[in-house]
């Protein structure tokens, strides 16, 4: 069963793998606990790879955020250049006046270079992985107008085989697009999961 659904096995007095196992297969059996997806096991180390590099995307989005924090906390000016891009990057931690707030941000401009280079070399790797798997399919997710090569690579690597859901509902489920309903007594009480 997956793992998210195992929260479905009720908890009773006694408990040990038996009667798990029993009150498992119940639900199973009554189409109450989804069967997990059992993903290729040749492809789960890129994808592991493609979902850490997300990782590192979000923690150079978060130096970046603290650096324009600190710029707001001192009451500075705003940058002349982005610091997003290297090119606006270089001399602002000269434009705080204290030597132990120039440290902390010289700090996260240097772990957003680095990050950024750790970034750039997985994303190539990647790509030429991700070519080796089925260069055809991520050309086509490529060829949709808006999908980048990122987006293109997750689609890829999360989705994995369209053919994996009978229907398209089970697709968009699969993918948050329909958000939970809440109900008492036939009455709509809001709804769940909009995020």
């Amino acid at each position: 069963g997956h793992a998210l659904y195992m929260t479905a096995v009720h908890g009773g007095k006694t408990k040990n793998d038996r009667i798990d196992s029993e009150k498992i297969a119940i639900l199973l059996r009554g189409g109450m606990l989804p069967e997990a997806y059992a993903y290729p096991r040749a492809m789960r180390a890129t994808r592991d790879l493609l979902r850490r590099r997300a990782r590192l995307v979000r923690m150079r989005a978060e130096l970046l955020g603290h650096v324009q924090l600190s710029k707001y906390q001192y009451n500075l000016d705003p940058f002349k250049k982005k610091i997003a891009y290297r090119a606006g990057r270089p001399g602002v931690e000269e434009r705080f006046a204290g030597a132990i707030v120039r440290r902390n941000v010289s700090l996260d401009v240097a772990v957003i270079d680095h990050l950024e280079a750790a970034i750039k070399k997985e994303e190539k790797f990647l790509i030429s992985q991700t070519n080796l798997y089925d260069g055809q399919a991520f050309f086509l997710l490529r060829s949709v107008p808006g999908i980048g090569v990122i987006l293109a690579m997750t689609l890829f690597y999360e989705i994995e085989d369209i053919a994996r859901f009978p229907r398209v509902q089970q697709f968009a489920s699969y993918a948050r697009l329909v958000k939970g309903q809440k109900s008492s007594a036939g009455k709509p009480l809001g709804s769940q999961g909009a995020k």
